[in-house]
Parts: structure tokens; C-alpha cells; sequence
């Protein structure tokens, strides 16, 4: 039934001789819950055709809303959308109308509305009244965020600054579908050394991120939310990415969103206005929460740059939580398709739930990373729990193998492509990675270690 229904959806783009091979393209697909590989779906085809002919019609397929894709290159997956809907249901719960948000904004491209910028969307918010997150929720973000103590603005931050650093420029670079591993990230950022074999972008977009974040201690937090400190953020993290003159500067050509049907305003002088709009309306509202979130919805709505408008939100959404030493939103595990689809709601519908749960899920797992209120945090991790075995083993090799980072990172992408599905694998990863990152005299005793075994690999571990 997915399956013929997924076909006519095709069959409303694309030539109608298509469809028998479209057909059997999906057939294999579907024989593969955890994602099928170009090489896969090859020898399923009789005869196969040339490997560049199947990309096109992969991306065509992609495009339309047929398929979803995971990963890059050589990892790369393709899968049914009803297969992603079921994990990212089971990662992050959704409300009623969030799930109707994301089942609208899923559906194939040519199956949904147009729709333009609209003014009054960014006009009808009033400071302090409008809210996008509710009281209780602002309450419960708080409670989990909050830090000991009257100090200075930005404390919080700098103290856990290294721990900061590494996981906001992987995580903020892997929703723009980089693909450095977490201890990657972690060579890169301390020692310089870029990951072999990754796209000189990829480098770059990681280093960007780490000189945006040092911008946002230094200088953003006390220069608060301003045109200058959001220019200069965009500045950082698009240097090298885009030309000089498009870096720190409004646009002034139209751009086009991809994946969507939705079109940004395209008239300078408009840009500038709601820009300097957007940046009073965030500077008068009170809550630090609502202030953070009302730049995740407003930054990229307007697209006010040519390029790099989600990273500059993100960063953006943290000024107000560090300012005020809560902790700070690293957008830990967060699924890049839900987050996507969360700002299609808004680009689309104008409508910000799912975005806001979203959001409040990636605050949630931020304090789980970082602050004591992980106390509160209810149960246990369903996919933790799922690989509690295989992850304390993985650690335990490493540190007994007296791996570095460099060979640790390719042991446990191996294990994970031996012994986790492949919609798991990257998540897989990133938790084992952290856990020894984390690991410490005081936890070892989870992973079966002695203290000398510890002691031994740290001196390798670099």
C-alpha cells in the first residue's frame, strides 16, 4: 500500500514510462528496513543502469518526496518515508498538531501550497503578550537550565567552555549535513588536524562555528542582541564559504529555499527593515527562552543572508541563555529531518508547534549534556538502553586497545556497520564517541575498567 501510494505521488512529476523501473526501484528499496545503498539497488535492477543514471533518478525521487536519504558518498541511504517516521516518532514524541505540521510538510513538493513571505507574520508579534512558548513550558525549561548563583553574564558558558565548543560546531554542522565524526570535530578543533578524506567545506564549516562561538564570548554576550553582533556572526561562520563581499552583509539578490515552496522576500530595502525588526522585537522580550526561540523562527524565515541563515540562528538562539549563565543549547541528537521540517512549518504554515517541541526536546537533552538538573530529566534514553551492551563494550576495546582518537574513530564506525542498522549508526556513533570523551576515574567501573588500563590509554589518547 506505502509503496503504490509513494508511486502515484512519482507518477504526477515525472513520464509516465518511467514508472515500471520507478516501481522496482522502490520494490528494493523496501526489502531494506535499515536503508538501501546505490550498490543494492544496482544489482536488484536487471539490467542495472549506468551507476550516474540511478543518482539522477535517486535525487529526482529525493526531491520529490518520494524517498529520503541518509548520509553522504559512500554511506549514503535510501528509505522509504514512512521507515524515518517511525524512528523520529520514537526519538522525539510530538503533539497533535506538531505531527500534522510534520506530516503536511512531508508530503511531495508539488502536493503543497506556495507561499511568500509574509510581513504580517513578523508584525503580529507583540513583545511580552504573543508567545510562542507556553508559561508552563518557559517554567519547565528554567528548572532544567539554571545554574547556581548571581554571576556575571557568560560565566556558565566559559566555565564549560571546551566541552561547548566541540559539540555546538559538530552538532550545528552536522543539520547541514557535514559529515565529521564527534572525536573528528574534537582533532580538529584542538589539534588542527582536518579528518582525511572530507570535503575541504566540511573543514572549514567547523572552524567557522568555532570562531563564532569565541566571538560569542568575547564580545557577542556583552554586546547583546544587535545588528552588529548578528552580522558578525553570520561573518564567522560563512568566511571562506561565501565571497567576501556576502559575508556580514544583508542580501541583495533573491534566493530560493531547497525542498520547499517557499519564496523569501527579494526586495533589499524589505530585508534590511524586518531585519532591524526582528532584531527590537527579540531585544524587548523578557524571557530569555521565548527571546532564543523568537530567533529561531524570525532569522530564517527572513533568510536575510545569501547563505548560512539556520547557523546563524542557532548561534543567535544562545546569546540570550548565556547571558543569563543558563545552560547553554548545543542542539544535542537532534534528527535533521524533524528540525528541517520544523522550519518548514514555519517557512510554509507560519506556524511554529512543531519547531517549539523540537526546540524544547533539544534544550531538554543540552541540560542532560551540561547542567545537575539531569536529575530531573524522567527516563531512560529508549536507544541508550537499546545499545547498552554493545556501547560499554565498544568503550571497554578502545581503552584496552590503547586506541587514539584517530584510530578509536575508525573502530567504532566499523562497529557500528557491523552490528547496528544502518538508521542507527551515526547516532550509534556520536554516543559512543561522547562516552569517552566523558570518561573519567569516577564512571569507569560501568565499562569493566581498571584505573591503570585508564591511566595507560590517556597518554595515547591525543
Amino acid at each position: 500500500m506505502l509503496r503504490n501510494k509513494v508511486i502515484a505521488q512519482y507518477a504526477r512529476v515525472h513520464m509516465a514510462k518511467r514508472i515500471s523501473q520507478v516501481d522496482l526501484i522502490l520494490e528494493i528499496i523496501s526489502r531494506f528496513p535499515d536503508g538501501a545503498s546505490i550498490e543494492q539497488i544496482l544489482v536488484g535492477l536487471n539490467p542495472p543502469p549506468p551507476r550516474r543514471t540511478l543518482q539522477y533518478r535517486l535525487a529526482s525521487l529525493v526531491k520529490s518526496g518520494c524517498l529520503v536519504a541518509e548520509g553522504r558518498t559512500k554511506g549514503r541511504r535510501f528509505h522509504l518515508p514512512a521507515q524515518v517516521k517511525i524512528r523520529e516518532a520514537e526519538q522525539l514524541p510530538l503533539s497533535t498538531i506538531a505531527q500534522s505540521i510534520n506530516l503536511f510538510v512531508s508530503r511531495p513538493i508539488q502536493d503543497r501550497i506556495p507561499a511568500s513571505y509574509s510581513r504580517e507574520f513578523l508584525d503580529q508579534y507583540r513583545p511580552n503578550k504573543t508567545q510562542y512558548l507556553s508559561e508552563s513550558l518557559k517554567r519547565k525549561l528554567f528548572d532544567l537550565g539554571k545554574t547556581d548563583g548571581n554571576r556575571p553574564a557568560g560565566t556558565y558558558a566559559r566555565q564549560i567552555f571546551s566541552r561547548l565548543l566541540i559539540d555546538l560546531s559538530w552538532n550545528s554542522s552536522r543539520l547541514e549535513g557535514n559529515t565529521y565524526s564527534l572525536l573528528e570535530t574534537e582533532r580538529l578543533l584542538e589539534l588542527g588536524e582536518a579528518a582525511e578524506g572530507k570535503d575541504r567545506r566540511e573543514t572549514q564549516m567547523i572552524l567557522n562555528h568555532k570562531a563564532a562561538i569565541e566571538f560569542l564570548l568575547e564580545s557577542g554576550i556583552e554586546a547583546g542582541i544587535n545588528r552588529y553582533t548578528i552580522l558578525n556572526i553570520h561573518a564567522l561562520l560563512a568566511d571562506d564559504l561565501l565571497p567576501d563581499q556576502s559575508c556580514g552583509a544583508l542580501r541583495q539578490i533573491a534566493v530560493g529555499i531547497g525542498g520547499s515552496v517557499y519564496m523569501p522576500l527579494s526586495v533589499p530595502q524589505l530585508i534590511s527593515e524586518c531585519f532591524q525588526q526582528i532584531i527590537d522585537t527579540a531585544n524587548a522580550i523578557k524571557d530569555p527562552f521565548e527571546q532564543a526561540f523568537f530567533l529561531m523562527v524570525h532569522l530564517p524565515y527572513l533568510q536575510p543572508f545569501e547563505d548560512v541563515n539556520k547557523r546563524v540562528s542557532r548561534l543567535a538562539a544562545n546569546l540570550p541563555l548565556m547571558r543569563d549563565n543558563l545552560c547553554p543549547l548545543s542542539f544535542v541528537d537532534v534528527p535533521e529531518q524533524i528540525y528541517i521540517n520544523g522550519l518548514l512549518g514555519v517557512y510554509e504554515l507560519n506556524q511554529v508547534e512543531l519547531l517549539a517541541e523540537v526546540f524544547a526536546w533539544a534544550y531538554e537533552r543540552s541540560c542532560l549534556r551540561y547542567s545537575a538538573a539531569r536529575k530531573t530529566l524522567g527516563e531512560p534514553d529508549p536507544f541508550r538502553v537499546r545499545y547498552r551492551t554493545l556501547r560499554k563494550e565498544t568503550v571497554a576495546l578502545v581503552v584496552r586497545g590503547q586506541m587514539n582518537k584517530k584510530s578509536a574513530t575508525a573502530f567504532i564506525r566499523k562497529q557500528a556497520k557491523d552490528m547496528v542498522p544502518t538508521i542507527d549508526r551515526m547516532k550509534f556513533v556520536e554516543i559512543v564517541e561522547t562516552e569517552l570523551m566523558s570518561l573519567h576515574e569516577g564512571n569507569i567501573s560501568r565499562y569493566g575498567l581498571r584505573p591503570s588500563e585508564v591511566e595507560k590509554w590517556k597518554q595515547r589518547w591525543l
